[in-house]
């Protein structure tokens, strides 16, 4: 790959390293230079740029990121989409995340232009959490690298995957000294059920006997079949000889491993019987603060019971009491757990079709089925978290249309007041936990899932790209995601033209997307460009459209 100045004449098809903006121009960092843009920057009086240009040794930046994220992912990890080089990783199950931090090691050092960073090893994960993130240092990777990425992720089981939990079956046992409230048992039986619950499992038995070896192991042996049985003794367990290793012992399991260097937790006690684990619990178990019995019962939950090696194993990272050094967070920083952004799909599919005459163009059927089924369709298959449809004209055959998906339906009957309207409508309608919507538009029959995953992907409020817009040939298009904290602002627009005029006033919250798709040009408004739609659609490859040809988007 080539960095450094290049001559204009030399630019077309370079990727530009910094931004510039001149008096009527305004190009990003990583703008990849079409004639126009070449043009335009002589016309400007700019001689050179700065800027990297790829050889045939090069793979760009998203290709070699999401060829690296997929060899690297297992089961129940998502792939979000690439931008600017950059490919997350997210949990999909609720359980533990398992990595080879060996292959993962071994990929970070084949070249300086190939990183991955992933939460530890065995952290527990919820849908939705990211996992990991595939970043390309510079604008491109040498293939040998990716290849070389590849083969070591192709060598063994995947380095990056989630364990879900499964539900399991749970007996609790609690033994009793003269003198020991049952509020304090009852306690114990809540605090426990609630963690077994949070992994997916359940509560099936609880029992109380003497604090004696006799009594205990003749309440193991009645216990009902579980996948677990967990002990909470009334006196800490201080010896392998002590009342509950030695009742287990008694009434035919083997005690395993006794204590852990995790604390609070040291005093867990490991075991089996008939095949199945068994507990002796530490005190700490009765709080429901994170303690090493938590660590052992997430992974016995994921199906990967610890053997005695691995708790001794335990103790890199297994501090976990609160200590008089440990910094608080600091005031007003987020301490959440980065995740997938909950992004909102908005079809727009209100509209009366005014320049069609007496048809209604999202019912004409295209291959068997409504034109507008389309831009739902693809909003369903997108990483979308939901999709809702704003009905308005003949809003009842619309929905019917649509009655096989998994949408919500939100009507304007104000639809006759222009686009505005079932905007309003649409975003009163966003559940309170999304962070943003994506506009799609039911007369654009061309745009693909990929490119709505491209502006998810692209979405970072943080960062700066709180509106992403798509982009191809330099000509912005539709879909349009927003960042909720401009519902506001698109609630209040009036008239036919969409939110795209708040744009200008948010030019730097503004993130152009660049997608290979003119799709996001094409809407089809006139009887004229429906028959050329119905004609070269055949339902598996639509031809691109000729931008020059294309209808008004009005996102």
């Amino acid at each position: 790959m080539f960095f450094g100045p290049l001559p204009l004449s030399d630019a077309e098809g370079a990727i530009l390293a910094h931004s510039l903006r001149l008096s009527g121009l305004a190009f990003k960092k990583g703008r990849r230079l079409s004639a126009d843009d070449v043009a335009a920057l002589r016309e400007a009086g700019i001689s050179e740029v700065i800027a990297a240009k790829l050889s045939d040794s090069d793979i760009a930046e998203d290709a070699a990121a999401t060829r690296i994220a997929a060899a690297v992912a297992g089961g129940s990890v998502q792939i979000a989409a690439a931008f600017t080089g950059r490919v997350n990783l997210f949990a999909e199950a609720h359980g533990l995340l398992r990595l080879d931090p060996a292959c993962i090691d071994a990929i970070n050092e084949i070249d300086e232009s190939v990183t991955i960073a992933t939460l530890p090893d065995f952290a527990p994960v919820q849908p939705g959490q990211m996992l990991a993130t595939v970043k390309i240092i510079p604008f491109a990777a040498p293939a040998a690298a990716v290849e070389q990425a590849e083969q070591l992720a192709a060598d063994g089981p995947p380095p990056l995957a989630v364990l879900p939990y499964r539900p399991l079956s749970v007996a609790l046992i609690q033994t009793r000294l003269p003198g020991v409230k049952d509020s304090v048992l009852d306690k114990t039986v809540m605090v426990t059920r609630e963690r077994i619950e949070a992994l997916g499992g359940t509560l099936i038995d609880e029992s109380r006997c003497a604090h004696d070896e006799a009594a205990l192991a003749a309440e193991i042996a009645a216990m009902p079949p579980a996948d677990l049985l967990l002990i909470a003794g009334a006196s800490a367990i201080t010896d392998r000889r002590d009342v509950l290793p030695a009742a287990i012992e008694r009434a035919g399991g083997v005690v395993e491993h006794f204590g852990m260097p995790v604390d609070p937790g040291n005093l867990l006690l490991l075991a089996r019987r008939d095949g199945k684990p068994v507990l002796g619990l530490p005190g700490c178990a009765r709080s429901p603060k994170l303690n090493g019995f938590d660590w052992v019962l997430q992974r016995i939950a994921a199906g990967i019971p610890p053997s005695r090696s691995e708790v001794m194993r335990m103790g890199v990272g297994g501090l976990l009491a609160e200590i008089p050094t440990r910094p608080l967070p600091r005031a007003g920083v987020s301490t959440e757990t980065p995740r997938a952004p909950r992004v909102t799909a908005l079809v727009l599919a209100a509209g009366r079709s005014s320049r069609m005459g007496p048809t209604n163009k999202l019912l004409a059927e295209v291959n068997g089925a409504p034109l507008v089924a389309r831009a739902v369709d693809a909003a369903l298959a997108s990483q979308a978290a939901n999709v809702i449809v704003v009905t308005g004209h003949q809003g009842e055959s619309v929905a019917r249309a649509l009655a096989d998906r998994p949408v919500t339906f939100v009507h304007n009957p104000a639809f006759a007041e222009g686009l505005s309207s079932s905007l309003r409508a649409g975003l009163a309608a966003v559940p309170s936990e999304s962070d943003a919507v994506v506009v799609c538009l039911g007369d654009m029959p061309r745009v693909a899932s990929a490119v709505i995953d491209r502006l998810i992907a692209a979405y970072s409020p943080v960062e700066g790209r709180a509106i992403c817009i798509p982009t191809t040939h330099g000509k912005q298009g539709n879909p349009v995601l927003w960042d909720r904290a401009f519902f506001t602002e698109m609630a209040a627009l009036t008239g036919d033209a969409g939110a795209k005029r708040l744009i200008g006033q948010h030019a730097d919250r503004l993130c152009e997307v660049p997608v290979d798709d003119a799709g996001i040009l094409y809407d089809v408004d006139t009887p004229e460009l429906l028959a050329r739609f119905t004609e070269t659609a055949d339902g598996r490859k639509i031809s691109a459209p000729d931008p020059a040809s294309a209808g008004s988007s009005r996102g």
